[in-house]
């Protein structure tokens, strides 16, 4: 399997060798929703919660006796079928969304989704990023021009989630260049994950070599 390779002006520089256990692994759709809804629901924050009538303030005393007044018997102005009582069955901020997901899972689940994009042509091998510094004109620049690709024409836009930007190793002038860039996402190879894949319709490698290296590691476990 081989690829072709960009510069930064969006010209062809060369090609490069993918591997098959990466870029060349069969569809696998129900591993990939199993994996990716784990991944959301470990990401999860329970934020909604009420209160049981255990803890609702107040209700202590017993609102009427029990026999003679021709009303309904109560114990508690705080039992949940009061308007002021507790809730019963309600969201709570202490329960659990979190999910198992196994390295091996993992591994297979992010080669299968890297494959379907190399597949789909959504994967841009980018030589190299160099940035002068911290500029977000700079970078804006930069994705006309690779926009100029055929097949990325819409990996400019300015909505949507366009492209996760990985590289190598932490670059601060390219992390703080894309940052203000709301379509676009960066982050180290090592970190790659299918649900971040997912979200984001292009995948930019940047140094194809080191990157690919990475992750054939990660999917072979290594």
């Amino acid at each position: 399997m081989q690829a072709t390779t960009y510069n930064q002006e969006g010209k062809e520089s060369g090609t490069i060798e993918l591997p098959e256990s990466v870029f060349g692994v069969k569809a696998s759709p129900d591993l990939v929703h199993q994996v990716v809804v784990a991944m959301q629901a470990n990401r999860r924050t329970p934020v909604a919660h009420t209160k049981s009538r255990a803890e609702v303030r107040g209700g202590g005393r017993k609102p009427w006796r029990q026999k003679g007044t021709g009303r309904a018997r109560h114990g508690s102005t705080r039992s949940p079928i009061w308007r002021t009582g507790g809730v019963t069955h309600g969201p709570r901020n202490d329960k659990s969304y979190q999910q198992t997901i196994t390295k091996k899972m993992k591994a297979k689940a992010l080669a299968a989704v890297l494959s379907a994009k190399f597949r789909d042509g959504e994967v841009l091998f980018l030589d190299e990023l160099a940035l002068v510094g911290p500029k977000t004109k700079i970078a804006a620049g930069l994705m006309q021009k690779l926009a100029q690709i055929d097949g990325f024409e819409k990996i400019a836009y300015r909505r949507g989630k366009r492209a996760l930007i990985a590289l190598p190793e932490v670059n601060e002038a390219v992390v703080k260049s894309f940052r203000n860039l709301k379509t676009l996402a960066t982050d180290e190879v090592r970190n790659l994950n299918p649900l971040d894949l997912m979200v984001y319709r292009y995948l930019v490698l940047v140094s194809p070599k080191a990157s690919i290296a990475t992750l054939g590691a990660r999917v072979l476990n290594k």
